[in-house]
């Protein structure tokens, strides 16, 4: 886990814009904010990087390790660039005291379909850092409401995750976990880059009918990792990974069949239907 950001303030008060990606100063992080039922995840986020790794097959699992070295050597080279992503859950501050609330959502978007990158594919919002971002959960908030239309100012950071080599695009990334009661409307800002904002349910993420391991066509089976299969997308690769170890960690997790593996395309043909396989 990265160290906490420095508030924009001795006492952490948002500029008088409400806007906290300004740049006048580092986002505080406020994991006193969190509702009881994230304070399992935000207590353990540290045990984050495990969980998915302990999700992973061997040889994906190899990968990571060597990703993560060249991370660093990439670090020393200066080669890469800083990213973010939001991981926002939304929901009432109260909820069951073994679970999560049924109205608890998890902000998801859909890449367009026409990008040379990673087209149709789902993610966190998030990008890479600007020069005027002042630390990675600056950048969060700030591609989400580019991406979203959210109203930054009514979300509460939380805690940052590890920072992580993404070695095909070559970006360290830096995923923010954050929380909002009430994250108020959003929706697709640029059609051009962007398919779909959805708030997604995260009892949707915990039933194991709707999870699987997925892998592309030209790596095979054993380098499958962990993906859920819903109704408007298919959420796989670093983003399924982040959502499966999160799930993990806060305890949310449900027994579900790892043997039920389907090639990506094939699992993409699936998305919109009703989900028999």
């Amino acid at each position: 886990m990265r160290p906490r950001e420095v508030p924009v303030s001795a006492g952490g008060t948002p500029p008088p814009n409400g806007d906290p990606t300004d740049g006048r100063g580092m986002v505080p992080l406020t994991p006193d904010a969190s509702p009881s039922w994230l304070r399992p995840l935000v207590d353990n986020v540290g045990q984050i990087p495990e969980a998915y790794r302990h999700r992973l097959p061997a040889g994906v699992l190899a990968m990571v390790t060597a990703a993560k070295a060249a991370s660093s050597m990439a670090s020393l080279l200066g080669d890469g660039r800083e990213a973010a992503v939001l991981v926002l859950f939304s929901g009432p501050e109260s909820g069951p005291a073994d679970g999560v609330p049924d109205d608890a959502d998890l902000l998801l978007t859909v890449r367009a379909s026409t990008l040379r990158h990673h087209a149709g594919q789902a993610a966190f919002p998030g990008g890479a850092s600007d020069p005027t971002d002042d630390g990675p959960v600056a950048t969060a908030l700030r591609e989400a409401r580019e991406e979203t239309g959210i109203d930054v100012s009514r979300l509460h950071p939380l805690a940052t995750m590890e920072r992580t080599f993404i070695a095909p695009s070559r970006f360290h990334v830096v995923p923010v976990l954050a929380y909002s009661p009430d994250p108020g409307p959003v929706a697709v800002i640029d059609e051009t880059e962007t398919a779909i904002v959805s708030r997604v349910p995260v009892r949707a993420f915990i039933n194991p009918a709707n999870r699987l391991m997925v892998y592309r066509g030209n790596l095979g089976r054993r380098w499958a990792g962990p993906a859920f299969l819903l109704n408007q997308m298919l959420v796989w690769g670093f983003t399924g990974q982040v959502i499966s170890a999160v799930l993990d960690v806060a305890g949310w997790a449900r027994p579900w069949d790892t043997t039920d593996i389907l090639e990506l395309d094939e699992a993409m043909v699936l998305v919109g239907e009703d989900g028999s396989r």
